[in-house]
């Protein structure tokens, strides 16, 4: 089964970005840009088609000149929540795509300071904690001899879903009882590992097109866990957020951004062989395309903005001192916005 691959000079790129980005962030903040421009940081996988449909058809700027604005968007392409959070608060972007995890902890942060909260979700696609060692069933299976590959140790949304799982089954006090055994390792990355089997990752908690790939690519790969089991049912978790600054200093930029979204989302909908094109073309995505349409059509998958069974996760975290501030509401950690609708 042919990957969406990561080349040499890809990941040398993104670690040069992150690292850059994280240096940035020790220093003064760069002031947020002028109205009419915006730059958006996505990660890997499927989950960011509706960035890459509102690229590709170019609505953002479309939805610009309605407001009056040329917009200019940069488009930058990150590994790991971590690299997106340090990008944010550097200034080096001022839309971030990570997960819902990553967003909590830089909501927490910045409580009262850069205010970073989320501007929309990217849809509720399940994610899979994929196997390729016969012997674990259950995440109680994982042993000292086992890895699992994540975007972020104990940052990303897979991380913190794996830790959710671990303390619904051991209880709170244990709910990091298997970040020993994780990994920070790019999906494409850690793909081609669970699919060539051989090496100390055996396990790896990813997301669409890659864990599809690797149930495809290899016939002892299994889902041992499914976010949506974690969670409690269909959930939004891939999200965007930004500072309150950029937000209040570029509203009708931001408000284009909010309705290219939307208009992303729908064409999605409407148009998944057009959809599924598009994620080839702006990816440059080595991938069947019979599978991508698969993930695209999957039943379990909604493409839509408004944000769907976030609010667990995140008090979760506050419950076991991931984070200081408790959210009492899915409005506590995003950005009021009619777009959005009822949230949860």
């Amino acid at each position: 089964m042919p990957l969406f691959t990561s080349t040499p000079s890809r990941r040398l790129g993104a670690a040069f970005l992150s690292l850059s980005v994280a240096i940035m962030s020790l220093g003064a903040a760069v002031p947020a840009q002028a109205e009419g421009t915006i730059r958006i940081a996505e990660q890997f996988g499927v989950v960011y088609l509706l960035l890459n449909v509102a690229r590709d058809q170019k609505l953002i700027e479309q939805e610009g000149k309605k407001e009056g604005v040329d917009i200019k968007v940069d488009w930058l392409k990150l590994s790991g929540g971590a690299a997106v959070n340090d990008a944010l608060l550097s200034g080096s972007i001022d839309i971030a795509g990570a997960g819902v995890g990553p967003l909590m902890t830089i909501w927490d942060r910045t409580h009262g300071k850069q205010n970073v909260k989320g501007v929309a979700s990217l849809g509720n696609i399940p994610y899979y904690l994929v196997s390729n060692n016969p012997n674990v069933k259950t995440i109680a299976d994982f042993t000292g001899k086992d890895r699992i590959a994540v975007p972020a140790v104990s940052v990303s949304v897979q991380s913190r879903v794996l830790q959710y799982a671990a303390a619904k089954r051991w209880g709170d006090k244990e709910y990091d009882r298997l970040d020993k055994f994780t990994q920070a390792v790019p999906h494409p990355d850690a793909a081609a590992a669970i699919i060539a089997g051989g090496t100390e990752i055996s396990g790896h908690f990813g997301n669409p097109p890659f864990q599809e790939q690797e149930l495809a690519g290899n016939p002892k790969a299994h889902i041992v866990l499914n976010s949506y089991d974690v969670l409690g049912g269909p959930s939004s978790s891939t999200v965007l957020y930004a500072t309150e600054k950029f937000r209040d200093s570029n509203p009708k930029t931001y408000r284009a951004f909010i309705a290219a979204l939307s208009d992303a989302a729908k064409f999605v909908s409407a148009n998944p062989e057009a959809a599924a094109d598009i994620y080839i073309r702006v990816n440059n995505a080595k991938i069947d395309r019979n599978l991508l349409l698969g993930i695209i059509k999957n039943p379990q998958t909604q493409f839509k903005i408004t944000p769907q069974n976030t609010l667990g996760l995140a008090q979760f975290m506050y419950r076991v001192g991931a984070i200081k501030n408790e959210p009492k509401s899915w409005q506590d950690y995003f950005f009021t916005d009619p777009a959005l609708g009822a949230g949860s």
